[in-house]
């Protein structure tokens, strides 16, 4: 039997660090290939891990929930507020190896609970267009797309959900 556990992590632990290298690889990847035919440069890749993990997930305004399948590091998935009542969940992630086995749903059902904790009513997200994958697990968990709101470059699309 397999098991997935999502707890509150450093964004700067060991295993944390693992997930954003997997993480920034894959997107970027993805985003390179499909525009630019190649996969990401690797001095542009630590550029992009230095810049964006942080991204405002550490206490008292953020958090970041690992996902652990079998004991290993497997997934992640960040909150901050943007404002009081009001979460934005970023870096929704899991390996590729353990996608399509339910733990994508648990990881942002932890992430809505996590955000009611800190007293948010609402959940607002962005992706890109070539993520379908996170476009159609937003849909199914009951987001539903709608006006733009922030000044992302890379995102296409944007949702939100009542927490209430």
């Amino acid at each position: 039997m397999t098991s997935w556990t999502i707890t509150p992590e450093p964004v700067d632990s060991p295993a944390a660090a693992l997930l954003w290298r997997a993480y920034y690889t894959e997107v970027s990847d993805r985003w390179y290939l499909l525009h630019e035919g190649r996969r990401t440069d690797p001095d542009e890749l630590e550029r992009e891990i230095a810049a964006g993990a942080v991204d405002g997930l550490v206490p008292p305004a953020g958090r970041l929930l690992l996902a652990r399948h079998d004991g290993e590091p497997a997934g992640m998935a960040g909150i901050r507020l943007t404002d009081p009542r009001t979460a934005e969940l970023k870096r929704v992630f899991l390996r590729e190896d353990v996608r399509g086995k339910g733990g994508a749903a648990r990881l942002v059902t932890a992430a809505e609970d996590t955000a009611r904790s800190m007293g948010a009513g609402r959940m607002i997200l962005d992706t890109r267009s070539d993520l379908v994958e996170a476009r159609a697990l937003y849909a199914r968990l009951g987001y539903r797309e709608t006006e733009r709101h922030n000044d992302e470059p890379y995102a296409d699309h944007w949702f939100t959900k009542d927490l209430l």
